[in-house]
Formats: structure tokens, C-alpha cells, sequence
């Protein structure tokens, strides 16, 4: 247990509650650290703290459309290991990926675990483990150094998460147990079936093998998928977002990390799904303005329309580094205040990263420059 400074005070006009019955004409900020789970203050403002007249500098609200991201030259193409990199740091790598066709060779990551979320496509994953189908709007977690393949039914479209040199683990569910937001019982492992035994042969292939961030090939004269058994408690496993059941509060709204569905040791993924708006007259019924003390934000959009942002489309995503407010455009937060929607039909992931994050070439030229714009006073 952190020995924070901790003494709950009041002063001036405030709310009682936090998100709740905010004083009339003020917006909330929530200054907080460890993300949403340590100390915090609601302050109140006479003015949004994102009105501001002009942004200048790098460390800016960014958006970006990776619909239109390009394979990097000297890459080589269909390669996971080689999809282009987005964002980093020494925690962390995303990545996109798109690929359409069967992968003529297997790829091991020795880095750290992958996350793959199929935001568009799906088919047949073969790994060391069996065979999984996968389909839009699975997550498959891939324990580090599995050997895989995809064979892919139509076009798909993956954004790839890898904790680097860690693990991927479940959230402590707390008072709520550990059958909420999804049942351990939902997630799916790969199975020994007869496609998995019908890809089995003699010929030769070739393994490509990441490790600190380099390259290798191994070639056997036969393929390496040839488990014929296995038991233990480590293996890929898939989630659907569709599996998700979020948790939910018609009188207050919830932070970000009660959505949680992956965690790291230095990062955190979320997933937004389609749920009710609060429905309490008192109750702040979208995400409030913060400035994320301890952790960089990024937010990819899968479906449906973002209900705290304008002009965001899926396979979009957006980048907030820690230390600077952001919160729901004006437009939007009019429009949840006046309780207008009755639910959400959004479906996004959220990567939270304690250490700062890079962005990557691949990304110049997707950008929408005026995106920091957007909040600007009018």
C-alpha cells in the first residue's frame, strides 16, 4: 500500500460527490494520479480546460486515420513481425497489420506477449497450441515465443499490441468478483481439431523469430506445428468484445479503468461497448476532463460513434500524452448534458501507458492536423 498525502477538503464551491450535481455554469477536471485508481480532486472551472485559442508543440493532442497507413519500404510484406509500427516505448509496441491470403511462413515473438485485436477480417489462426478461429472484434492474446500463422478468409485489418519483455494478465475485479465485465469461462483457447491436423506436413518451412527487436529465420524440413498433445495453464486465448459485459451505473459515471480487460505491467487496455448513458438528471453522463498525470492515452475507434468526440471514424486513433486536459468536445458534451442519447454504441480500445510514448514514421502523413484544434473556443 502507497503511503499517499492523503486529506479530503472542500474549498469554495464544489460538489459533493465527485461527477455528480456539478455547480451550475462550472465544468469538472479530475487531477488525479496512477491513472483512475490513486488519490484525485474534482476541480471546478468557470471555463472548459480545453478552451484554449491555439495549440503549439509536439506533445499535442494528435489523431490519426490508419485506414491509411502504408507497409514501410524494406519490410517484408504479410510478415506480422514486420506490420508497421505505430507508437512505442520500451514497455510497449503497437503495430498495424493487414493481410489477406494463407502466410507462407510462421513467425515466433520473443519479445513479450502480443495482443491482437481484429478490427476488420478474420479466418483460421494456426499456433503451436491447435487451431482458433478468429472473426471482427476478437482480441487473441499470444503467450511470448508462440509460433503461428494466420490463414486469413478476407482482408484483415489487426491492431497489434505487444508488451514488451512482460505479460498479459486479467484486472483484479474486486467487490464486483471475478465473473464481471466477462466470465474467465468465455475466453477460448486453441484447440488440437482436425484442421489443425489437416495443416500438418513434411515440407519445408520457414519460422522468422523477433527478438529485441531484430529479425532471424529458421528453416525446417518439416512444419513445426506438429503438437500432437499438450496440458498446463499457459496458451492463447480469444475474447470477443461482443463477450464484454460492462459494468454500469445509471447515477454516476465510471472511469475508464472499470472497463478494463487486459493489463501489463506498464500499461493498461480497456475496451468501450456499446452501454446505457447514465440516466440519473445529476449524474455527468460522459467522460470528464482530465489531464491523465501518470499516463499517455490512446484511443483506437472499432465501431459505432464515439459519443464524447466529433469527426472520429473507425480505424481511426488518437494519441492525448500525459500532462495535458482533454475530455469530450464541446459539441458532444452539449449534447450528453441535454440527455439526448439514451445509449452509447460505441465500441473502442484504450492503451494506457505509464512511460511516454513515441510516434512512429508510419504514421506522418495519416494525421489530422487539426485535431487539437477541435476543443478551441469559438
Amino acid at each position: 500500500m502507497k503511503n499517499w498525502i492523503s486529506f479530503p477538503k472542500v474549498e469554495g464551491t464544489a460538489s459533493r460527490q465527485a461527477h455528480v450535481r456539478l455547480p451550475a455554469g462550472t465544468y469538472e477536471r479530475e487531477l488525479g494520479r496512477e491513472g483512475f485508481f490513486g488519490p484525485a480532486t474534482q476541480m471546478h472551472h468557470a471555463h472548459p480546460p480545453t478552451g484554449w485559442t491555439s495549440f503549439d508543440g509536439p506533445l499535442r493532442p494528435r489523431a490519426f486515420d490508419l485506414n491509411h497507413v502504408e507497409h514501410m519500404p524494406g519490410q517484408i510484406p504479410g510478415c506480422p513481425l514486420e506490420a508497421p509500427a505505430l507508437m512505442g516505448n520500451a514497455a510497449t509496441q503497437l503495430r498495424l497489420w493487414r493481410f489477406k491470403g494463407k502466410m507462407d511462413h510462421l513467425v515466433r515473438n520473443a519479445d513479450g506477449d502480443d495482443l491482437l485485436f481484429f478490427h476488420q477480417g478474420g479466418g483460421h489462426l494456426f499456433c503451436d497450441y491447435g487451431h482458433l478461429e478468429v472473426r471482427e472484434g476478437d482480441y487473441v492474446v499470444l503467450p511470448r515465443n508462440t509460433c503461428w500463422r494466420l490463414e486469413a478468409d478476407e482482408a484483415v485489418m489487426v491492431l497489434m499490441v505487444e508488451a514488451t519483455g512482460d505479460a498479459y494478465k486479467l484486472p483484479d475485479k474486486g467487490l464486483v468478483g471475478a465473473h464481471a465485465i466477462f466470465d474467465p469461462a468465455v475466453l477460448d483457447v486453441p484447440a488440437l481439431d482436425d484442421a489443425f491436423q489437416a495443416q500438418k506436413h513434411e515440407r519445408e518451412t520457414l519460422v522468422r523469430v523477433k527478438k529485441r527487436g531484430q529479425l532471424c529465420a529458421m528453416t525446417y524440413p518439416f512444419n513445426p506445428l506438429d503438437a500432437v498433445g499438450w496440458h498446463g495453464d499457459l496458451a492463447p486465448v480469444r475474447l470477443n468484445w461482443r463477450d464484454i459485459r460492462p459494468l454500469m451505473s445509471h447515477r454516476y459515471h465510471l472511469p475508464p479503468s472499470a472497463h478494463s480487460t487486459w493489463i501489463s505491467s506498464r500499461f493498461i487496455v480497456c475496451t468501450f461497448v456499446p452501454r446505457p448513458i447514465e440516466s440519473d438528471p445529476e449524474a455527468l453522463k460522459l467522460p470528464y476532463y482530465h489531464s491523465n498525470e501518470d499516463f499517455d492515452e490512446v484511443l483506437f475507434y472499432h465501431r459505432g460513434q464515439f459519443f464524447s468526440r466529433d469527426n472520429i471514424h473507425p480505424g481511426m486513433v488518437t494519441y492525448h500524452p500525459s500532462g495535458f486536459p482533454h475530455g469530450p468536445h464541446p459539441k458532444a458534451y452539449e449534447v450528453a448534458q441535454k440527455f439526448e442519447r439514451k445509449e452509447t454504441d460505441e465500441v473502442a480500445v484504450m492503451i494506457d501507458t505509464r512511460d511516454p510514448l513515441d510516434v512512429h514514421p508510419a504514421m506522418e502523413g495519416v494525421e489530422w492536423g487539426g485535431y487539437a484544434d477541435s476543443w478551441k473556443a469559438k
